[in-house]
């Protein structure tokens, strides 16, 4: 049997963002056992974004293995003309949810925190957020990541339902 080289799933080069740093302990019968957990987003402000954890001894490393987390659980969304999104969205992650509509152009990124730094590398420029319920960070970001997933295209519309395009327009 023959080995084949594995190439890397994508080539591309994407931004990353630490959302949050945090010192985590347990609590063993020696002692506490303290360690430092990230949070990161990646993405290429094209349309492609992820996020992911990362726990080690020292924050370098734990960032270094969010980031590669993050990479492995890239989505890729379709913009409308590259700024926005295709219509309303709603993402719940533990007790945090966030709402997203679409907004004009120009009106701009209105989102805070870890929403805005989601929305921000996975290439949205405008658009209107609401944070609901718990703000952690982590919630937050996957809440985001989970209204995004949930968004769906004309064209994946009508072929679920079977019909043309120009049928669901109207």
């Amino acid at each position: 049997m023959q080995k084949q080289k594995r190439e890397p799933k994508n080539n591309k080069t994407f931004e990353e963002l630490v959302i949050e740093v945090k010192s985590v302990v347990k609590v063993t019968q020696g002692g506490r056992q303290r360690r430092f957990s990230a949070t990161v987003v990646v993405g290429d402000k094209n349309g492609t974004v992820g996020i992911g954890i990362g726990k080690a001894a020292e924050v370098p490393d734990a960032i270094k293995k969010a980031i590669q987390a993050a990479n492995k659980n890239t989505i890729k969304i379709t913009l409308i003309d590259n700024r926005t999104i295709q219509h309303e969205a709603f993402g719940k992650s533990g007790a945090a949810s966030v709402l997203l509509k679409p907004a004009p152009a120009g009106a701009g990124l209105i989102a805070g925190g870890a929403v805005r730094a989601v929305l921000e590398l996975a290439g949205v420029r405008d658009i209107s957020s609401k944070s609901l319920g718990s703000r952690t960070k982590l919630n937050m970001a996957t809440a985001t990541i989970n209204a995004l997933k949930s968004i769906k295209t004309v064209s994946e519309v009508a072929k679920l339902r079977g019909k043309e395009e120009s049928e669901i327009l109207g």
